[in-house]
């Protein structure tokens, strides 16, 4: 992989935040190890964050989750991993964001939203789901008044903040971007917090009555040329 991408035409960056990709790959006979790891080095010496989670179950092998300013970046990533023979199963596009019922976060909460630094440390059960909020005739999110939307929103963030030091979340929107509204991406200790945290979260009503959930991915977070050799 060369920067061809950024010489021949200029990036596609959002006005603000990041761009967030996450690929799900198959490993087959034709896989090599070593043009896989070529693809992530060339991607975080480009300035990608590259976060590379071994999947277990059946659905992938191997799941990475990049981000960059630039998409074109992504791509470049994209494309050395289908070089270096993986099947990519499924993928999710989404850029980072700030949520509108958070205006009153301190600065250093909203940057760390809109330009995170991962993985976190010490953090290796991860788990990525998609979400969207409901518009069914009785259940839609988006015919609610604007102040009942933040107070439910406010009770949802409260029960996630029980979780502070256990559980690292990043959620990253997608509407217009693909099939969902949100991506969720949970970093824990333990797999039973990534349990925990998910089944306390909806029992409130902004999940209870309005959520609609996608698959979920559930791994370990480790080095490339670990996630390789197992």
């Amino acid at each position: 992989m060369s920067d061809r991408a950024t010489d021949s035409v200029p990036p596609v960056e959002p006005s603000i935040g990041i761009g967030v990709v996450h690929l799900f790959c198959r490993a087959g006979p034709t896989s090599e190890p070593e043009s896989i790891t070529t693809a992530v080095r060339q991607a975080e010496a480009a300035g990608v964050q590259v976060v590379a989670v071994a999947v277990l179950g059946h659905k992938a092998d191997i799941a990475f989750m990049a981000l960059h300013s630039d998409l074109w970046r992504l791509r470049d990533l994209q494309t050395g991993l289908r070089r270096g023979g993986l099947d990519i199963v499924d993928s999710y596009v989404s850029l980072t964001e700030m949520s509108e019922y958070a205006a009153g976060l301190p600065e250093e909460t909203k940057q760390a939203r809109l330009y995170p630094q991962l993985p976190p440390e010490g953090k290796p059960a991860w788990c990525f789901y998609p979400m969207s909020k409901r518009r069914n005739p009785d259940q839609n999110w988006y015919e609610l008044p604007f102040e009942r939307r933040r107070e439910l929103m406010y009770e949802h963030g409260a029960s996630g903040r029980k979780f502070a030091g256990r559980v690292v979340q990043l959620i990253t929107g997608s509407t217009g971007i693909d099939d969902y509204e949100w991506g969720v991406t949970l970093f824990c200790t333990h797999p039973d917090d990534l349990k925990e945290v998910v089944y306390t979260m909806r029992y409130d009503e902004a999940s209870a009555r309005y959520a609609e959930f996608g698959p979920f991915y559930t791994g370990m977070v480790a080095p490339i040329d670990a996630i390789l050799e197992r």
